[in-house]
């Protein structure tokens, strides 16, 4: 299976959009509307290739070992540019981004500790987990006012709840590989 195929290339493509919805989202010190449309978009044109890149491997038999490392790092660097962005801006407290960014660095770091033994792809919790942080940041970028706080707070704090419980799934995942490969 070549490494080079079209879901990698999707992965890839989200990897090349995060500077650009950086870029946008900093532009007009955050502030201008029609900027933060323009990062909302770009953001969830990034987001979308997640959902795409796995139907197309899933559909035509692309799954690579590369694609199923590079895809959680795309989406970690495309959602932890988001949150830090967001927090650097002050529109998102910075507590909600470390316990988004630990977890996420945590389950990175767990993936290469049991590489040896086997690939862990990612749970369907794993992807309501991306989904539901998608969606709360998605929130945050768009212009809303401050009508718009609780439903933002009320999607971020489902996207937290789904971040702590899948990560410690993925522990318990990692940790069943690893003894299972040891026997």
């Amino acid at each position: 299976m070549p490494t080079l195929n079209v879901a990698n290339l999707l992965t890839l493509s989200r990897l090349v959009l995060v500077p650009l919805f950086v870029l946008a989202l900093f532009t007009a010190d955050g502030t201008d509307p029609a900027w933060r449309y323009v990062a909302t978009a770009v953001f969830a044109v990034a987001a979308l290739t997640d959902r795409v890149d796995g139907w197309v491997a899933r559909r035509y038999s692309l799954i690579t070992d590369f694609g199923k490392i590079a895809d959680p790092i795309a989406d970690k660097a495309l959602i932890g540019a988001a949150l830090v962005g967001l927090s650097v801006l002050g529109e998102l407290p910075w507590w909600v981004t470390i316990v988004i960014a630990v977890r996420e660095l945590g389950v990175t770091l767990l993936r290469f500790w049991v590489i040896r033994h086997g690939v862990i792809p990612a749970s369907r919790g794993g992807k309501a987990k991306t989904l539901a942080q998608s969606v709360a940041i998605g929130a945050y970028l768009l212009p809303l006012g401050a009508w718009a706080d609780p439903v933002c707070w009320g999607l971020m704090g489902i996207a937290l709840v789904l971040t702590v419980a899948t990560g410690l799934d993925y522990v318990v995942r990692a940790l069943r590989l690893r003894a299972g490969s040891s026997r």
